[in-house]
Formats: C-alpha cells, sequence, structure tokens
C-alpha cells in the first residue's frame, strides 16, 4: 500500500512546515519532442530531496535507477528511496545521489 505510505508522510512533512510537492509529473524531452511518459515522483521536498516509497519484499536494482533517471530529469541531487515493508525503517532506506 504505497499510496498508504505516501500520503501519511505527505501529511508528516506538511505538518512540519516543509514545502513538498506530491505526485509531480516529470516531463522528457527526446530530440526537441515532449514524450508523453507519465513518470512522476513520489514526494519532492524543499525541490531539494526526491522520495521514492515502495513497499516491497526486497529492493530490485530497477528501483534505485528509477530513482535516478527522476533525479537527472530534475536536476536535483539527492533521492531517497524508502522499502515500508523492513523490518526497520532505518534498513529500508537507501540514499541514491544524482553526480555528486
Amino acid at each position: 500500500m504505497e499510496s498508504v505510505y505516501e500520503e501519511i508522510l505527505y501529511c508528516e512533512l506538511k505538518k512540519e512546515g516543509l514545502n513538498v510537492e506530491r505526485q509531480k509529473p516529470l516531463p522528457v524531452i527526446w530530440r526537441g519532442q515532449l514524450l508523453n511518459l507519465n513518470f512522476r515522483t513520489d514526494l519532492i521536498v524543499e525541490n531539494k530531496v526526491i522520495v521514492e516509497i515502495k513497499s516491497v519484499q526486497e529492493i530490485h536494482p530497477v528501483h534505485p535507477k528509477q530513482l535516478l533517471t527522476y533525479l537527472k530529469l530534475t536536476n536535483l541531487k539527492l533521492g531517497l528511496l524508502i522499502n515500508f515493508n523492513s523490518p526497520l525503517i532505518k534498513s529500508g532506506i537507501t540514499r541514491i545521489v544524482n553526480n555528486l
């Protein structure tokens, strides 16, 4: 139920006074043409950090690559991949960086 975790995290971050965008569409332009790919970030916090939320048995190689793609499309530097299906939340957080 990733949507539930996303909604709760969104509410908690907003409650703390942070600027949070939710399900922001990401444009993809190829050779000058806007592609209709419907990429969306889960959360963008303070226009600095993308948070990608998962609730899966295990993180697969495609998950960090997905977040890195979002970072490149937005030109942001830091992303957090959070898997809420971990025994401890701290073991479910992966930091992804773009060109640091």
